[in-house]
């Protein structure tokens, strides 16, 4: 059994035991128990319910594992040809490390 359940404006399938790593939420701390209730499709052995736009009553419990991670080092550069122009920047995504409960639809 798998949904896909909308967190923080992105998009996840989900099922229960898997890890996920999504952009951080705020307040949240280890240990906790959040639950995710925009939950737009699931599949239950072979039988899939789709919402419009969000199934009642079907809901997705995960636990934070780590409530800030930090991604991988972006680097964006910048520059223009014979203008001695550079700029160099980087970036690092922070996440917050969820695992899956279970699934209740």
């Amino acid at each position: 059994m798998y949904a896909i359940v909308e967190i923080n404006g992105q998009q996840f399938r989900t099922e229960a035991g898997k890890k996920l790593f999504v952009h951080h939420i705020v307040g949240a701390e280890a240990g906790q128990t959040v639950e995710f209730e925009r939950v737009l499709l699931v599949d239950n052995d072979g039988a899939i319910t789709v919402g419009a736009p969000a199934i009642e009553g079907a809901k997705v419990v995960a636990e934070v594992v780590s409530p800030l991670v930090k991604g991988d080092k972006v680097l964006v550069f910048h520059k223009k040809r014979r203008k001695g122009y550079r700029k160099l920047n980087g970036h690092r995504q922070q996440f917050t490390e969820l695992t899956i409960k279970e699934v209740i639809a």
